[in-house]
């Protein structure tokens, strides 16, 4: 099928995601293979997103295709309440990483899914309906998720679900309780101090939980100081409050850790994961849950459950991925070209006026965009974008380079397996594209 007339059937049937129909212009995209893709012409493009920061193994790894395909020639489907080979070998290859007793799982379809049912476990297991979120995260589509999610895409859903209360997030570069020259522990602090001074006005009694993204994705990575996901744990445990953690993103690698709250050494009451769970090979979620939420339900109905919970297959690529990135040290390759990607966007930073800031850990990281570094206008508003940041994605893109460009900020996310040479590589054309945002900005 030619280009053409593969985008415009494509487009005739199909409705696509956060977009205004009229306007889409999909990128074809016929075959894969490590961090790389090729659109139906033929043209090569590294990955940079992962594409939804999800193929943490990379394309078409053989491995995981191969054990796909021999859950498909043992057993395609069997019911959520059926025990299989394939949920036995997952809950051990999981229970492996995952942290503290955090070591019985409930499989979704994805992430969003995940978040809904760490919602109603919390408040099964709590008595209790507040759920404290923040405003720069996501954590999904669905009724409860697009409710918890702070930025602009829940307000077409709102009123939403009751009982959600948003609190702004730790960032540095943004956040109005910042003092330039503050250490982690000042500013985490700060932010935790406005945390319990909410809590005050809403009743801690009256608070299931505290949802946070442990480590903000599409709103910009924003990586919490040291100090803030301790106090978390420490201002839940005081109340009977739940702590929440979302690793759809950053978990199963994604930060040069098995999850993301393993770099403060902190165990969440729930963790919701999906994405890198199966490297997106097939769909799956899952809320890990720990010891005395598990033994609560021993003994009590969980008022939840899915038709396609622990379908076969989803659990086989899971396994298989998991394997993967323990036999390749693909977490170690995270934490190693994290710390390359790390230089490369400081180096960016010293170099282009237009980037007002730059945040990674491990290969999950982002350069935010601005018009002016003092005042540190964005270069595209809250809501939308800007004609220099729809012309630095189509140079990205016309060289070669897909991208996640969102508001103002470029993402850079790529697969686990990426070397050196192709994050070098990479970080030559992103140097060259920020002349686009630099010509815009007044220094």
């Amino acid at each position: 099928m030619m280009t053409k007339d593969l985008v415009e059937l494509t487009k005739k049937h199909t409705f696509f995601s956060w977009s205004t129909q009229g306007t889409v212009v999909p990128l074809t995209m016929a075959k894969a293979k490590g961090v790389y893709f090729w659109d139906a012409s033929g043209k090569r493009y590294l990955d940079l997103n992962s594409q939804l920061m999800c193929v943490n193994v990379g394309h078409g790894d053989r491995r995981v295709l191969d054990a796909i395909k021999a859950q498909a020639d043992e057993l395609v489907y069997a019911g959520p309440s059926m025990a299989t080979k394939v949920r036995a070998e997952i809950g051990q290859e999981l229970a492996e990483v995952t942290p503290g007793d955090l070591d019985k799982f409930f499989f979704t379809l994805g992430g969003a899914e995940a978040n809904e049912h760490a919602i109603r476990m919390a408040r099964q297991f709590t008595g209790r309906q507040k759920v404290v979120a923040r405003y720069r995260s996501y954590h999904g589509a669905t009724a409860g998720a697009i409710s918890l999610t702070g930025d602009h895409r829940r307000w077409a859903s709102e009123p939403g679900i009751p009982g959600v209360v948003h609190i702004f997030d730790p960032d540095k570069y943004r956040s109005q309780l910042y003092r330039e020259g503050d250490g982690d522990e000042v500013f985490a602090r700060r932010c935790l101090d406005q945390l319990e001074e909410v809590l005050m006005y809403e009743g801690p009694h009256t608070v299931a939980a505290v949802f946070v993204e442990t480590v903000t994705g599409t709103n910009g990575i924003i990586v919490p100081p040291d100090g803030y996901l301790q106090g978390l744990r420490r201002i839940c445990d005081r109340y009977g409050i739940l702590l929440i953690c979302d690793e759809v993103m950053a978990g199963l690698g994604r930060t040069g850790e098995w999850f993301a709250v393993d770099h403060w050494q902190v165990t969440p009451d729930l963790m919701t994961m999906a994405k890198g769970l199966t490297s997106a090979y097939l769909p799956l979620g899952g809320v890990a849950i720990s010891g005395r939420i598990a033994d609560y339900f021993e003994h009590e109905v969980y008022y939840g459950g899915l038709t396609y919970s622990a379908h076969p297959m989803s659990l086989a690529a899971a396994v298989a991925v998991l394997r993967v990135k323990k036999a390749d040290d693909l977490v170690g390759n995270a934490r190693r070209m994290g710390n390359v990607m790390a230089r490369l966007l400081d180096d960016l930073k010293a170099a282009h006026p237009s980037v007002g800031d730059v945040r990674s850990i491990g290969l999950f990281g982002c350069i935010e965009l601005v018009k002016n570094r003092t005042t540190k206008e964005p270069m595209a508003p809250y809501v939308g974008t800007s004609p220099e940041m729809t012309e630095l994605g189509a140079y990205l893109a016309g060289n070669g380079v897909y991208a996640f460009t969102w508001r103002n900020l470029l993402h850079t996310n790529p697969p686990l397996t990426i070397t050196e040479s192709e994050l070098r590589d990479v970080f030559a054309v992103i140097d060259k594209a920020l002349a686009i945002t630099d010509a815009a900005s007044s220094g």
